[in-house]
């Protein structure tokens, strides 16, 4: 692999919306950003009193959590991607006044997946947000908002750089030290430039206008619905080579180390749990004692499900790494893309013979880690020592790779 043209110039930056404010300055937002003091670590300790356990596989790759399950609303919100519990813990946070406000994200009139920031102070603006919008956001410039509005008691629902991001900006500055912060985060990764976003979409889509839900599934597949109802699954293994461009994916995104999204009070995700095109579980990771006061706020409506485990992620990891390790090619890739029919044979045998519930977890994990590893070894050599966590390290030993 080579550098791709210019990032190595570029500072890295995932648009969180912090430093696109007036009321404190570009300094003092970069000053704790994710990207500058890297990932985990120290900021691990700040929130739970020390750092993940290297000798716990699950917490090392997980994160710290006091308690996980899979999930579902009884009674799911209308108009949502799965059942709505990130909206519904939003909601009841509002309205029992645990919080005074939601700093989250509304779509755009531009786009339907743009995010558009917003700090919600009612129910309806809070419902408004629910829905994926899978493009860089910049959830944290309604902090701004925020600030000069009082509020005292605030949620805020973002990605793991957002999360880590105000947390740090909230530890080491004033305008926000008198808030009591609430979290939910989203397990997130390869977001896309909102300006690239149209384009993926159309390489991907038969009608890319129409889809109204966008996800990388745990089948392999890329699950869209689309505003007829209708579900469109597209293979991994068949989507063009266009769209995974050094020009067009965020080298922010390949920077990233906390696809869990470690730092949240709860962190609510899909890629955990069993997949179901009805039910639509998620996977929850309740990590602290707010996070178990966000948890009890809708555990009347909530239905929960044990975590289940099948399968051996170790030979797709192990096949993966070749090329990292430079003894072999990915030979799908160099083969091109497969035939929507001959993907969807594929995907459906990986999905039955490979990895799913939490060992679908550690494959995707471990996978993005090694990537980005490479990634800013090759690209941000600089940054290196400073992004990357420790139990990375332990993941390149695991699967032979040199660091």
């Amino acid at each position: 692999m080579k550098p791709a043209d210019n990032q190595a110039k570029e500072r890295l930056c995932s648009l969180c919306g912090l430093c696109m404010v007036n009321s404190w300055s570009v300094k003092e937002s970069i000053q704790g950003c994710v990207f500058t003091i890297g990932w985990l670590g120290k900021q691990e300790v700040a929130v739970f009193g020390r750092e993940r356990a290297q000798d716990d596989p699950d917490e090392m790759l997980f994160g710290i959590s006091r308690e996980r399950f899979v999930g579902r609303m009884k009674n799911p919100l209308p108009d949502i991607q799965f059942t709505g519990i990130i909206t519904s813990i939003a909601r009841k946070a509002f309205e029992t006044g645990l919080v005074d406000a939601v700093a989250t994200l509304h779509r755009s009139p531009e786009d339907y997946f743009f995010p558009m920031p917003v700090l919600a102070r009612s129910t309806a603006e809070i419902l408004a947000s629910g829905g994926s919008k899978p493009v860089l956001a910049q959830t944290l410039a309604s902090l701004e908002k925020a600030y000069k509005q009082g509020i005292k008691r605030l949620l805020v629902i973002g990605a793991s750089c957002h999360v880590q991001n105000a947390r740090e900006f909230q530890r080491r500055f004033p305008y926000l030290r008198d808030v009591e912060l609430y979290v939910v985060g989203i397990p997130c990764t390869d977001n896309v430039n909102p300006k690239h976003f149209r384009f993926i979409l159309s390489k991907i889509s038969r009608s890319h206008e129409t889809v109204r839900h966008y996800e990388f599934m745990q089948d392999f597949t890329v699950h869209l619905r689309h505003v007829d109802g209708s579900l469109e699954r597209v293979p991994f293994f068949s989507l063009p080579k266009e769209i995974s461009s050094a020009e067009l994916l965020t080298s922010c995104c390949r920077s990233c180390f906390d696809y869990c999204n470690s730092l949240a009070d709860i962190t609510v995700g899909y890629f955990g749990a069993p997949l179901d095109i009805e039910k639509m579980y998620q996977w929850v990771l309740v990590r602290t004692n707010k996070g178990e006061e966000l948890r009890k706020l809708i555990a009347g409506e909530l239905e929960t499900f044990p975590e289940t485990s099948e399968g051996d992620r170790t030979a797709f990891v192990k096949q993966y790494a070749k090329k990292f390790r430079g003894d072999g090619k990915d030979e799908m890739q160099m083969a091109g893309p497969m035939s929507i029919e001959d993907g969807l044979h594929m995907a459906e045998r990986l999905y039955q013979t490979g990895p799913r519930g939490l060992e679908f977890v550690r494959y995707a994990i471990e996978t993005h880690l090694i990537r980005n590893y490479y990634f800013v070894k090759e690209n941000y050599p600089q940054l290196l020592a400073t992004l990357v966590p420790k139990h990375v390290h332990r993941v390149l030993e695991a699967y032979e790779l040199k660091p």
